[in-house]
């Protein structure tokens, strides 16, 4: 007999409590096997393959992509023994092959295939009590009788104008999208509330949450810009900020960079400004160890850690994240410029693991490459300081008594006045400066 198993959203990462669905690789009826990739997820600041445990047969998608979906909830459901003998249909109850409302609704969008196994889902706010689990092998339970006619008509609507027509008390069975495809839109939505009838709109504009009546456009707050926001407003309330300022000729670093470009040790390396800044972190930072060190509310502890687990601000297609090189401080100048390449090469492609962003020690943002000068970085919770890198500018500067045009770069450090006094905060801010302006100083170090 066929045998039915529910597969769940696993937590990715410590902590993780929802994730949201990008795109499933699999449909109903497809065959898969034991760790295939069956659906991409985007957990707090990542996209995420799960790959499924079971071999068998996908019988049904519980959601749609776009959807945001809390941990342990049921995602799919396979026959993990297909070639079992099917079992007996139990008889029906008359209105038992007619699915409750909820369930009606979403079928066009998530693909529901033909199975006789009735599947346990997250109770919704306000819908009817969850079913009967999916290991039972039984015919579903006839549902109350709709509240008004449907005459088998199946509207289509994306998850946020299902939400808002359920706010607003739209029945969007009674309306007809005028989106492509029928496609129900918000703005169909907000005219039957209004007591309107909707009036056809351009997909394009209306698909993207966009508002003629407003001229807004709205886009649901989830996944990494949702992560983001909670982890920053978290450290702005709770770290005192501090944020310092250094503006320094590093005309003999770019020339030092050039060098290193025709060596042949440094063949084929990516050798950046970053790179220099990286390992003038971790020198600095065994000069001043409270800057990598944390604050344990909890402990009432400081914890001064020994090493430094590196944080790089990087602007992906998916928001800000912020992954790590381990232990930065063991690596050379051009170990340290291979894993830069490589950690900037798999955020921009959006494939960072949760793990890789978890830990870290310490932060350096380079908002040089956008042109700007300097900034007052946030702390990332669990750091102390987050060091900022400007635009590498010519400017006029005074060498030697005579004003000359140099390489001139701004550099501000933000930290954790808890942990860090201004005395070791300017040390730092200065080492780094320095090693910056005369990468020959490192021998000193």
């Amino acid at each position: 007999m066929p045998t039915y198993k529910q597969f769940p959203l696993a937590d990715t990462a410590e902590g993780l409590t929802e994730a949201d669905i990008l795109s499933w690789h699999v449909k109903p009826g497809d065959t898969v096997t034991v760790n295939q990739i069956v659906v991409e997820i985007e957990t707090a600041k990542a996209a995420v393959e799960l790959p499924i445990p079971w071999a068998g047969v996908v019988t049904e998608l519980h959601v749609e992509p776009g959807q945001t979906v809390e941990v342990g909830t049921a995602i799919l459901t396979i026959d993990v023994d297909p070639g079992g003998a099917a079992a007996p249909a139990p008889a029906a109850a008359p209105a038992a092959a007619a699915a409750p409302a909820e369930e009606e609704e979403m079928k066009p969008l998530v693909g529901y295939g033909s199975k006789a196994v009735v599947t346990q889902r997250r109770a919704r706010k306000g819908a009817a009590p969850a079913l009967a689990p999916a290991a039972a092998v039984v015919a579903p339970p006839a549902p109350a009788a709709p509240a008004a006619p449907r005459g088998g008509y199946v509207p289509l609507a994306k998850p946020p104008v299902r939400k808002l027509a359920k706010d607003l008390g739209v029945d969007l069975h009674a309306l007809t999208g005028t989106a492509s495809g029928g496609v129900i839109t918000r703005d169909d939505v907000h005219k039957a509330a209004n007591g309107a009838a909707p009036v056809a709109a351009a997909a394009s504009t209306v698909d993207a949450g966009y508002d003629p009546a407003t001229r807004e456009r709205r886009v649901p707050i989830k996944g990494v810009r949702k992560m983001t926001a909670a982890a920053m407003v978290q450290s702005a309330y709770t770290a005192p900020h501090v944020t310092e300022f250094l503006t320094i000729d590093v005309t003999p670093m770019m020339e030092f960079r050039e060098k290193l470009k025709k060596s042949r040790e440094f063949a084929g390396v990516k050798v950046t400004p970053l790179t220099f800044a990286a390992k003038a972190v971790c020198l600095a930072a065994k000069r001043t160890p409270d800057i990598n060190a944390v604050w344990d509310e909890a402990a009432q502890e400081i914890v001064y850690k020994d090493y430094v687990h590196l944080g790089i601000a990087a602007a992906t297609p998916r928001g800000l994240i912020v992954p790590k090189v381990r232990d930065a401080d063991s690596l050379s100048l051009k170990e340290l410029a291979t894993a830069l390449t490589a950690l900037t090469d798999v955020a921009r492609e959006g494939k960072t693991s949760p793990a890789d962003m978890a830990n870290g020690t310490i932060t350096i943002t380079n908002v040089g490459v956008f042109g700007v000068d300097t900034g007052t970085p946030i702390i990332n919770p669990g750091e102390s300081a987050i060091l900022c890198l400007g635009a590498i500018k010519d400017q006029p500067w005074v060498v030697d008594g005579e004003i000359k045009v140099r390489k001139v770069l701004q550099l501000s450090l933000s930290f954790d006045h808890r942990v860090v006094d201004g005395q070791q905060g300017s040390e730092f801010l200065a080492d780094v400066g320095a090693l910056l302006a005369d990468p020959a100083m490192a021998m000193t170090y």
